[in-house]
């Protein structure tokens, strides 16, 4: 009787096949893109995925500044950081950071969605967001990812 043997094969850094894919935020939560974004650049919708190998793809997000915040999270969500000198708590509502700097709002709430060490910095090297329509990454094709 011939034996069944299976075998699990493991995804190597080298050999991750990465795509390009772009997200509208249009019109669509914050949180909801972000999470999507996450979710490609850590790679687990690719059927090779494993949590030990950086094997995610790369992931432009459009139209940052058109990204909505449900309920009342404009005026009452705020982010904080801190400077490192003493006193150097700062802070900056949503409903500001959104009309300056909505890319770099969606750029931290996917960094909060990825690991927090040095896989999850790498990972966050290929998100591209943008705050209007055009993007610069046009020459590597990248595909509309509807969510």
């Amino acid at each position: 009787m011939e034996e069944l043997t299976m075998a699990t094969t493991m995804p190597k850094a080298g050999e991750v096949d990465r795509k390009w894919y772009v997200l509208d935020a249009a019109g669509k939560p914050l949180g909801r893109v972000a999470a999507k974004a996450a979710h490609l650049l850590r790679g687990k919708h690719k059927p090779t995925f494993a949590p030990h190998v950086d094997c995610g793809d790369n992931v432009i997000i459009i139209n940052c500044d058109k990204a909505v915040l449900t309920g009342n999270k404009l005026e009452k969500k705020f982010y904080y950081w801190h400077t490192g000198w003493i006193g150097g708590l700062k802070k900056t509502q949503y409903k500001v950071m959104m009309e300056e700097k909505a890319d770099e709002a969606m750029t931290i709430a996917v960094k909060g969605m990825l690991p927090h060490n040095t896989q999850g910095a790498n990972q966050l090297k290929r998100l591209h967001a943008y705050k209007g329509a055009e993007h610069k990454q046009a020459a590597q094709k990248p595909e509309v990812c509807e969510f």
